[in-house]
């Protein structure tokens, strides 16, 4: 069996590619250093005296929790962007707020090449299911779909009846999204007698994707890969199937970026296998995070992938470091289930636990209160909704009865 690669990157030697790593490091810094939060981090530090990974890790982090408090403090970017505003292509806003510049290049996420390693090809149609409103999820994928040479249907979340009308109208081979939603869609092509059948690859993110989601959607045959992306950085990481060797071992670093995964709450990193905290270093002068802290924990996996392509592989999204938890592709903060509190009195102590039900992520807002009726339920859920973003459910508790532990977001999630 022939194996396809989208570019001689993802086969070259590790020790070839670590060369060019820090080449394009030691390159990329000085103009990245015009932004003055990354000037005042690397004081005193010659960017061409970092020549390997020990060099990198005496750098200091840049936590994406402290993203937004940064910003809000140096609008509109926190002193992170070399560039004035209106010298990037597009600002996109994450929840938190959390502001991204992206400039005018081509793939500037360079989703492209997680595109291909799904099946992807050049004249494909892609439904593209990810959001366009706000965050960047949308443009993220669309735009890698371009620098393949594909066609992209706009498609965003929701409306569920008219997406699966337009599949069957138009008959994208290719589909991206979150992996829940896809379930949705074909389930609902089924019972609406609607042919979802062109549809053949699909790169998901956003959300986990455990192996009993990955089977469902493989009953309609439809091959899924998922990647690991965040707004900040693009993409980190992605999977690589081969046909007929079943889910693929782990997750592919970007040949982009310079991956660590650190102990939490330190900078150190750990040894391979090891679960910690992914951070990234992107090989970007226009949007610089040098050593950003994501809050996603990992590990390194051992060897390199059935595949052929020999970048270090990854164990995907294990969960957060923090308590900042993602809910249908979107992050939730803890500052601002804070702000969901402060708007109601009634409210004592408040705990957002996330679950899943049938492959949906779920999110109850746990409160304590004296004072409980149906009217302040719906008046905190409309707060949590306005404030998160995403719709949830209340569930009133006595006073005292939740866990004294610090605890403001619970994922209570499993793989089952």
């Amino acid at each position: 069996m022939s194996l396809e690669y989208f570019d001689r990157l993802e086969t070259r030697s590790p020790a070839e590619r670590e060369e060019a790593l820090f080449c394009a490091l030691r390159k990329s810094l000085p103009e990245a250093m015009r932004a003055p939060a990354i000037a005042r981090s690397l004081e005193g530090i010659d960017p061409q005296a970092i020549q390997d990974r020990n060099d990198l890790a005496r750098l200091p982090l840049i936590r994406k929790s402290d993203l937004s408090e940064l910003q809000a403090k140096h609008p509109p970017f926190g002193g992170l962007a070399p560039l004035s505003i209106g010298e990037y292509a597009s600002i996109f806003a994450s929840p938190g707020p959390i502001f991204e510049p992206i400039d005018h290049r081509p793939d500037p996420f360079r989703t492209a090449r997680a595109l291909f390693a799904a099946g992807i090809r050049k004249g494909e149609l892609v439904h593209n299911a990810f959001s366009y409103h706000f965050t960047p999820a949308g443009a993220m994928l669309e735009s890698g779909a371009h620098a393949l040479g594909c066609a992209v249907f706009p498609a965003g979340p929701g409306q569920s009846e008219i997406q699966v009308q337009t599949i069957a109208r138009l008959r994208p081979s290719a589909w991206t999204g979150t992996p829940s939603f896809l379930l949705i869609l074909l389930e609902k092509a089924a019972t609406m007698g609607e042919d979802a059948s062109s549809l053949e690859h699909a790169l998901v993110s956003g959300e986990a994707l455990p192996e009993s989601l990955r089977a469902a959607i493989a009953e309609y045959r439809v091959e899924t890969a998922q990647c690991y992306a965040t707004a900040d950085v693009g993409l980190i990481a992605y999977e690589a199937p081969i046909p007929g060797a079943g889910a693929p071992a782990g997750m592919i670093l970007d040949e982009g970026i310079i991956a660590e995964i650190v102990r939490p709450g330190t900078g150190d990193p750990v040894p391979e296998g090891e679960v910690g905290e992914v951070v990234v270093t992107v090989l970007d002068s226009k949007w610089p995070l040098v050593r950003l802290a994501t809050g996603d924990l990992s590990a390194v996996l051992p060897g390199v992938s059935p595949c052929g392509r020999t970048n270090t592989r990854i164990r995907g999204w294990m969960g957060r470091a923090d308590q900042t938890t993602k809910v249908k592709g979107m992050f939730v903060h803890p500052s601002q289930i804070a702000q969901v509190a402060a708007r109601h009195r009634e409210i004592l102590k408040a705990r957002l636990v996330v679950t899943r039900d049938n492959h949906l992520d779920t999110m109850t807002l746990h409160y304590e209160s004296e004072h409980r009726d149906q009217g302040v339920d719906e008046a905190i859920c409309a707060s949590l909704r306005d404030i998160c973003k995403l719709r949830g459910e209340t569930l009133a508790c006595e006073p005292g009865s939740l866990p004294n532990d610090g605890k403001v977001i619970e994922d209570a999630r499993t793989d089952e």
